[in-house]
């Protein structure tokens, strides 16, 4: 397909990921040392739930988005996701590559019977707010909160 397909990412993707990591969040800490980052690699692609979707365009990984699909006891039982991490190389956006790797985690989420998905950003602009709510994300629905280490609590 001429604009890519999108898949699972395999074990081989790691510096592919990075790379769109790195472009996600450039001043972000440095990433493990190997083997520590390989190993890490390794037990998230083997993690039940968690998913790292790519969007592929011949040779490089040019989209990206982590789904976590979390088991749930309320609801009837029906599991909640996460979305996480997503990323499209700046030298491919506004194409409708990003929304398509999102909406394929999407797919996933409703396919494995999630009675809802969640996403947030830390971005205040508003084409960002824009491609999220295109996606299928309403704003206002309910309201987040980020705690971080050595927040007081």
């Amino acid at each position: 397909m001429a604009d890519g397909i999108v898949r699972a990412a395999r074990v081989g993707d790691l510096e592919g990921v990075l790379e769109l990591y790195r472009d996600l969040h450039p001043a972000d800490e440095s990433f493990p040392a190997e083997p520590e980052l390989s190993a890490l690699w390794a037990r998230m692609l083997a993690q039940p739930g968690l998913r790292v979707f790519v969007l592929e365009r011949g040779a490089a990984l040019v989209a990206s988005c982590t789904l976590v699909v979390v088991p749930n006891l309320t609801r009837g039982g029906r599991p909640y996701a996460l979305v996480e991490n997503v990323v499209t190389h700046r030298e491919h956006r506004r194409r409708g590559l990003g929304s398509r790797v999102v909406r394929h985690a999407l797919a996933e989420a409703w396919e494995a019977g999630c009675y809802k998905a969640m996403l947030l950003t830390g971005s205040r602009r508003p084409e960002v707010h824009r491609f999220y709510e295109a996606c299928g994300f309403r704003a206002g629905d309910k309201t987040g909160f980020v705690a971080r280490p050595g927040a007081a609590g």
